[in-house]
């Protein structure tokens, strides 16, 4: 049985499990699972574990995130970014520097927040994703989530970049919506990148291209 961590490079467009899928069939019949799930038009870190280095999921779940996102403003989708459909509009308050870190800030440290109906979480044993495809919205009670920092990087008329430090459970498309709300419009997720889990970085991640060579190298 192979037993590895493997920090991979998730690109755009696949799924989470699309890239456990893919692996798995280049180490059967060793297992193989992820440490958080990141959207399919979202990239980055991905942790994989395999064999029995999948004990070692919990603790890399717990483990400090790291995000960059754009988010747009003035328009939000029914997924909370740039997949969904657009389902409320509103005007973009003109705001500066000084005005946007303020409502960044009072993101950070131990929030409040409700989950998006396009996620896995479940409500009677359904995923909510599949009640969302059928237009069906429930209720969603609100989880305490850290935030550790969120630095402002750039913005215009009609969107802010920021980079994010999170604990488990954060939704960023969440976290997008609500700082729209702050800024007294409304917003999506135009982009985003996980940068970041605990220690490994891009610089430690293996592209999916680049896999076959580094396990070779190990066998």
């Amino acid at each position: 049985m192979i037993n590895y961590v493997i920090p991979m490079w998730k690109p755009v467009d696949w799924t989470s499990f699309d890239v456990v899928k893919k692996i798995r069939s280049y180490i059967k019949p060793s297992k193989v699972g992820h440490a958080g799930s990141l959207d399919p038009f979202a990239e980055g870190v991905l942790m994989l574990c395999t064999g029995e280095k999948t004990k070692s999921i919990e603790s890399f779940m717990d483990q400090e995130k790291e995000y960059v996102a754009e988010i747009i403003l003035g328009s939000e989708t029914d997924t909370l970014d740039i997949t969904g459909k657009v389902v409320k509009t509103a005007k973009i308050p003109k705001h500066n520097k000084q005005s946007i870190q303020d409502v960044l800030f009072d993101f950070t440290g131990d929030i409040m927040q409700e989950p998006p109906m396009y996620s896995a979480l479940k409500y009677n044993g359904e995923p909510l994703y599949k009640l969302a495809r059928k237009e069906i919205t429930v209720f969603r009670k609100k989880r305490a989530v850290k935030i550790y920092d969120i630095e402002l990087q750039d913005f215009r008329v009609d969107s802010i970049n920021i980079k994010v430090k999170c604990g488990r459970g954060t939704y960023i498309r969440s976290l997008a919506r609500d700082i729209a709300l702050s800024l007294g419009t409304v917003g999506h997720l135009k982009s985003l990148k996980r940068i970041r889990i605990g220690n490994y970085d891009k610089k430690a991640c293996i592209a999916l291209n680049e896999f076959p060579e580094w396990l070779s190298a190990r066998i």
